[in-house]
């Protein structure tokens, strides 16, 4: 049952990012899925219920993340945990983010209900990323270090050839070059994220890597 279901929203997925939530019907993805329109029903009521299971673990996500990361320490060690947690659950929900940002407005048509709670989940996170008294400049930085992340995320031209691990170092180095963080304490940038003993721990599949 939960394979079916499993491959349902995999190929839906697949469509929605190919060729967009609204032009995608429901009779495509059965068909890709090698099922009749109706079981797809039966599993999914709707598409915007299809829509729903594929993006709401990156919501609940975003939102568990959130929480966890502004309870800890300001300090230069905990802000590149914070962002490679980020960049973690990013690279983890890859598709999702490109349908996101690619079919935006159909996305936030379907979560409205949940629109303003993550929006403030991000604003709690930029905040707490440009440090206790931040300036004007500080706040800024701190959005773009976000932004890095996420629209390269999002970006259908990073090169295809390029590896994982070269695209989180890549990445994870330039976010917090727009922070202004040290390099991680002895080592030079580039290196592992050290383990930060005061973090709480973060749920699978959703902090940086351990």
């Amino acid at each position: 049952m939960e394979d079916t279901r499993d491959q349902i929203r995999a190929a839906a997925l697949e469509l929605f990012v190919r060729q967009g939530y609204e032009v995608t019907s429901l009779r495509e993805i059965a068909d890709r899925v090698g099922i009749t329109k109706a079981s797809l029903y039966y599993h999914y009521p709707s598409k915007q219920a299809l829509l729903t299971s594929i993006v709401d673990p990156l919501v609940k996500g975003w939102e568990r993340l959130g929480a966890e990361v502004v309870a800890l320490p300001q300090t230069p060690e905990h802000k590149r945990f914070a962002l490679d947690a980020y960049l973690d659950m990013m690279l983890g929900h890859r598709a999702i983010v490109t349908l996101l940002m690619r079919d935006a407005g159909a996305v936030l048509a379907v979560f409205a209900p949940t629109v303003d709670n993550v929006t403030a989940t991000v604003r709690q996170v930029q905040r707490w990323l440009a440090g206790p008294e931040p300036s004007g400049p500080d706040r800024i930085r701190a959005q773009v270090a976000l932004d890095t992340i996420g629209v390269a995320m999002s970006s259908g031209s990073l090169l295809p050839e390029v590896t994982e691990d070269d695209l989180r170092t890549t990445l994870l180095d330039a976010a917090c070059a727009v922070l202004r963080l040290p390099p991680p304490a002895g080592g030079a940038i580039g290196a592992p994220v050290p383990t930060v003993p005061s973090a709480p721990p973060v749920a699978p599949g959703v902090g940086g890597r351990r």
